[in-house]
């Protein structure tokens, strides 16, 4: 019998297609890092991350299988801190099997907290590091914690599945069948013989690099996305050039919607810019990205992008048709679609800590392994950092990115678990 304490959750809306789609190297897992500037002490670590999921008990779940959907089913397990044994953004789910949908594990400086897609976004991951640092700093330090500073939402809001929340029966802009009839460039690179992920990380200066943008008149996002795209047009075989480059760039959608949920809840802009538009200057590429941001990001499109991420599951067809089938179709659809983007860019932002905390953290870092190339951006104090982590065993494009900040002025540090990659970016 279930306990007192026993609750399952649907999925959200975002969340549907994650569980079809997670193959291989492409495990839906993301990373989100905090690097001290001490080494972390385990078992404080463990003290925090059990006092942390009572204010988020509904991470505390595993995957389940229902007759039409997926759902997320309540459990006692008690995740185990542990050192860090397993390649970044190894397999969480694995199906028929019952597991925990993240884990946090430990290597010198860094804590890492890496969960299945399911549970939350980039966001929602960053909040509960954030609880998780400010619980271990206390600990560990005797460190106060401003009470305006601590995560003021309730376990509810926490939980809030809010593309049902916010769904109305306005149509939705339907971006999954433009990026099905668009075929854009695809990157190609080396992969590992074993399909095993390879984590890169870039480090600059955030003021430089704000600087630099103010510089070309523009925002950081916007720069970043068009130095991105100008990485990937240099890397173009002449062959592949007549194939647009597609950015798929993810929006926060609590900027839009009030709310305070950690689960999914973002939208997608897609930049097309084509190889033949490049005239060597990023500032040919500048006015397409901000045409893009400004007309994708206005208020009526983030809402029909909300409206269409939560059709699938107002749809009363689909609803009635079995998991099986659902699985087969949410593939077929997903290989399609990935066919229409080159890249994802996912601009985190600023993470903020209370003044207490913050000597005490040298920098944040996010990554997510996915078939395409995404790189992840984070900002703490000056630190601005730039997380790829894929089955690559060669990062030509994401070291070319890296390049050209250097030849902007920006002064660039490397990190990787790929020795020879550092190597060659040394050479």
């Amino acid at each position: 019998m279930p306990s007192s304490n026993y609750k399952w959750y649907k999925l959200d809306n975002a969340a549907t297609i994650v569980p079809a789609t997670a193959r291989g190297s492409d495990t839906r897992v993301f990373r989100v890092t905090c690097e001290l500037k001490e080494d972390v002490d385990g078992e404080f670590l463990q003290e925090a991350l059990d006092q942390a999921l009572l204010e988020f008990p509904h991470f505390r779940v595993v995957l389940r299988k229902g007759l039409f959907w997926y759902y997320l089913d309540s459990t006692d397990m008690r995740p185990l801190v542990r050192k860090e044994d397993l390649p970044a953004c190894s397999p969480l789910y694995f199906s028929g099997r019952r597991s925990l949908l993240f884990r946090v594990n430990y290597y010198k400086k860094r804590i890492n907290l890496e969960m299945f897609h399911v549970l939350a976004d980039g966001t929602g991951g960053f909040m509960f590091m954030k609880k998780l640092v400010f619980l271990y700093c206390q600990m560990k330090y005797g460190v106060e914690v401003p009470s305006e500073a601590d995560l003021s939402s309730s376990a509810d809001e926490k939980n809030q599945d809010a593309f049902d929340y916010f769904y109305s029966k306005e149509k939705g802009r339907d971006q999954l069948e433009t990026m099905m009839s668009n075929k854009a460039y695809q990157i190609r690179q080396d992969k590992d013989d074993n399909m095993q992920n390879h984590l890169v990380e870039g480090t600059v200066s955030a003021k430089a690099f704000m600087e630099l943008a103010r510089n070309y008149q523009t925002t950081a996002g916007i720069l970043i996305c068009a130095l991105y795209i100008e990485a990937v047009i240099r890397s173009m075989p002449v062959k592949d050039q007549r194939h647009p480059v597609v950015i798929s760039v993810p929006v926060n959608l609590r900027q839009f919607f009030p709310s305070e949920t950690t689960r999914n809840f973002f939208g997608v802009i897609n930049v097309v810019v084509k190889a033949e538009e490049y005239d060597g200057t990023v500032e040919s590429i500048l006015p397409r990205v901000k045409k893009a941001f400004k007309e994708q990001l206005s208020e009526e499109n983030i809402k029909k992008t909300m409206n269409s991420y939560s059709q699938l599951q107002h749809n009363r067809g689909i609803r009635m048709v079995p998991l099986a089938i659902k699985d087969l179709v949410i593939l077929y659809f997903t290989h399609k679609t990935r066919r229409g983007t080159t890249a994802t860019l996912s601009n985190l932002g600023r993470i903020d800590m209370p003044d207490s905390i913050a000597p005490y953290i040298d920098r944040f870092s996010a990554f997510m392994s996915t078939q395409n190339m995404q790189v992840c951006i984070s900002t703490f104090r000056d630190k601005m950092v730039f997380g790829a982590v894929s089955a690559y065993s060669e990062h030509r494009v994401l070291l070319g990115f890296f390049r050209r900040l250097t030849e902007l002025g920006l002064e660039v540090e490397i990190g990787s678990n790929d020795y020879d990659r550092r190597e060659e970016q040394d050479e």
